[in-house]
């Protein structure tokens, strides 16, 4: 009897912490950051993959660089993934909404379980877009009432849109200008046109070839000479986030401001669209290669590792190029800069 007893509690003794390694294996491990850490750091040293840290940083609306983080930030660490702690545990989850100079919306929430699904970017139309060589409008505006320069809201115009064209009263055309053609920075290809989206008309008593029409909406003034392209459905729409399907390389080409320094909540043009995979949604990172000063180096010629700049979403894509939202810039963008994406 006492040697299964003994038996019995040898057994215990050796179960129960088992039982206890089992649980905790079960519960993530929280890691406290010190100085000197960095995602990179942290998805190499925790998952064993260094490429990961993009997902980190992408769901993590505190950090700015990725290179730099603050000691005191709790992360959960899991055999496939590193999460942040929210900052605040129990609270009400605040949420912080942002529109740009150009109309899209950047809503962001606090805690980082729901930044995932709940980080979406609101555009309307009228950001722009580059023309692509060979696409062509639909037609132009010939004429403004009382031979006027400018129209605004409610004012007439005549275009050379007619029912020869079939299109019938009613019809609505977005009006842009087009503002210079644009070269790929680095190959000087012609990529297309820039067009800047000025408003839209709606068609009221149509010739054969020509029509008056009335102008419903402005966003800038609108002259003759103006292009018309089909109008799209006047409603703001919502893009979630969407990791990539396969890598994408690239470049942003173009900006919506046409200042040559770019940052958060600018608008870009880039050289990827739905002939390379690219899609709404879609977060690329902005990387620039660092430069070797060859005075201060004695034969040293290995590329230096990219510097991060910060991160676009694309918003609409054409089968070559894309309209982007820059969510995230660390220093100054400009049109050349590199784009990368870490697909899943």
């Amino acid at each position: 009897m006492k040697f299964r007893l003994t038996l019995l509690l040898l057994m215990m003794i050796l179960i129960v912490p088992c039982l206890c390694i089992a649980q905790e294996q079960d519960e993530p491990t929280i890691y406290v950051i010190k100085q000197g850490d960095t995602l990179w750091g942290l998805s190499d040293r925790f998952i064993k993959d260094p490429r990961y840290w993009p997902n980190m940083w992408s769901k993590n609306s505190s950090i700015t660089n990725p290179h730099v983080i603050y000691p005191g930030q709790k992360v959960r660490v899991f055999p496939d993934r590193l999460e942040f702690l929210p900052k605040e545990v129990g609270g009400g989850q605040k949420k912080a909404v942002t529109t740009t100079a150009s109309g899209a919306t950047v809503i962001t929430t606090d805690s980082l379980d729901e930044i995932a699904t709940e980080r979406t970017y609101s555009v309307r139309g009228s950001a722009g877009f580059i023309l692509e060589t060979g696409a062509k409008p639909a037609g132009t505006i010939i004429s403004l009432n009382n031979n006027r320069n400018v129209a605004g809201d409610d004012d007439i115009v005549y275009t050379d849109i007619g029912r020869e064209r079939g299109v019938k009263g009613g019809d609505k055309f977005a009006v842009y200008r087009m503002d210079g053609t644009v070269s790929h920075p680095v190959s000087n290809e012609i990529l297309g046109t820039k067009i800047t989206p000025l408003g839209t008309i709606q068609l009221t008593d149509l010739e054969a070839k020509t029509s008056r029409a009335i102008v419903s909406k402005t966003n800038q003034e609108i002259t003759p000479g103006s292009y018309l392209l089909p109008a799209r459905e006047d409603k703001r729409r919502e893009i979630p986030l969407k990791m990539s399907l396969r890598e994408l390389k690239g470049y942003i080409v173009e900006s919506y401001s046409g200042m040559s320094i770019i940052a958060q909540g600018d608008i870009v043009y880039i050289d990827l669209g739905s002939n390379h995979g690219a899609e709404p949604g879609n977060m690329l990172y902005v990387m620039r290669d660092v430069t070797i000063d060859v005075s201060s180096t004695t034969g040293y010629t290995e590329k230096l590792p990219q510097e991060l700049l910060g991160a676009l979403v694309i918003l609409e894509t054409g089968n070559k190029t894309a309209t982007a939202l820059v969510v995230k810039s660390i220093d100054a963008i400009y049109k050349g800069d590199k784009l990368v994406s870490f697909p899943k």
